[in-house]
């Protein structure tokens, strides 16, 4: 908790977000030297003098062990990208929020999100198709993550909640500050079934200028984006656009030439992203048509000692499978056949150029 205090003490400095932390942290060590250094050993580590006497402000006004204790007594919870319950699929991406703050549960299946994004207004057209794919994902064991926004958003969050699925809501404010003020009851019931969470600290009020960046978390949960309905401006191109940047999959619903709600999406199709036809999709895209099998098997089948050998070698860290091979000694067909079965059922995952990272059972479930 010392070093999380710290941490917490930048991201209430407006201007330190993750590419400025970071260079603090290679400046000087640890985020707790950051924090003590001066007003000039901040500005000369890349602070600049002006950001520099904000950090110093904020210092003498915030004590950090009584702001984080007042923080977790009202219900809410703190991840730092070092703790083991940060989500996975976040950290992949490019400078990784370094603070977020939580209300609900995060739990490891969450790992299988998509995201369900799209125009403020709605048509009938986007609100069936809306509710029907959140359904559908949700009752495949897929988290549905969105914006609590007006429009798409709700339209998603509701359906997967209905659907007795999980999903969680991203916010352009503190997680105490919910946005748009009508949907305070439905950010209450996602709390039962998933999480409020935001990298802006309690008390920041919704602003026009936080919702873009929060659109790369959104996008940074999940496996693939899924734009339902945008117009030439929307929120939720800039979604899309940081979803391919992330190397996420992004899926667009092809609407009428003459909507002013389908020409994002059908800009996005022009530009190559996939054309969504029917739910079932995204499911087959990324692999999740046997999300259900997976969890059930997880539960039912026993790991044997091979399983417990990988298991005990394997991190938070990505390894290669040849290097894996090499700490456990045994035969390369034996670590890829058990890495495969391990995989299907959630104990593993594959990060990429076989690359592997253990899913612990003491993370499989983050309830406050």
């Amino acid at each position: 908790m010392d070093e999380k205090r710290f941490w917490v003490g930048f991201s209430l400095v407006k201007g330190i977000g993750a590419v400025r932390l970071q260079a603090l942290l290679d400046t000087f060590g640890d985020a707790k030297t950051a924090w003590n250094a001066s007003a000039f050993e901040l500005a000369s580590a890349g602070l600049g003098a002006r950001l520099a006497e904000r950090v110093v402000q904020v210092r003498s006004t915030v004590n950090l062990e009584e702001y984080v204790a007042r923080i977790e007594k009202s219900g809410l919870h703190i991840l730092t990208r070092k703790d083991p319950e940060y989500p996975d699929h976040l950290k992949e991406i490019d400078q990784p929020p370094p603070v977020l703050y939580l209300r609900g549960t995060l739990t490891v299946e969450d790992a299988w999100a998509v995201a369900i994004v799209g125009t403020r207004v709605v048509t009938p057209y986007g609100r069936q198709v809306a509710e029907d794919l959140a359904t559908v994902l949700a009752q495949n064991g897929v988290t549905v993550v969105s914006g609590l926004a007006r429009g798409v958003d709700a339209v998603a969050h509701q359906a997967a909640l209905k659907a007795g699925g999980r999903t969680l809501a991203v916010l352009g404010s503190g997680v105490d500050r919910i946005y748009p003020p009508e949907h305070r009851a439905l950010a209450e019931k996602i709390l039962s079934q998933g999480a409020v969470l935001s990298d802006y600290a309690p008390g920041t009020p919704p602003d026009s200028a936080n919702f873009p960046p929060r659109n790369r978390i959104i996008s940074g949960l999940s496996m693939a984006v899924v734009v339902v309905e945008a117009g030439d401006t929307s929120g939720a191109l800039i979604t899309a656009e940081f979803a391919v940047e992330q190397g996420r999959e992004v899926f667009s619903v092809p609407g009428s030439i003459y909507g002013l709600q389908s020409k994002g999406t059908n800009r996005l199709i022009s530009n190559g992203a996939k054309c969504l036809l029917a739910p079932q999709d995204v499911l087959e895209a990324l692999d999740l048509t046997r999300n259900v099998e997976r969890r059930e098997i997880r539960r039912v089948i026993p790991a044997d000692a091979t399983e417990a050998r990988l298991l005990e070698a394997l991190s938070a860290e990505p390894l290669h499978v040849d290097e894996i091979r090499s700490k456990i000694g045994l035969p390369i067909e034996s670590v890829s056949a058990a890495l495969t079965m391990m995989e299907l059922k959630g104990m593993v995952r594959q990060v990429g150029g076989m690359q592997y990272v253990a899913v612990r059972e003491d993370q499989a479930k983050y309830r406050l």
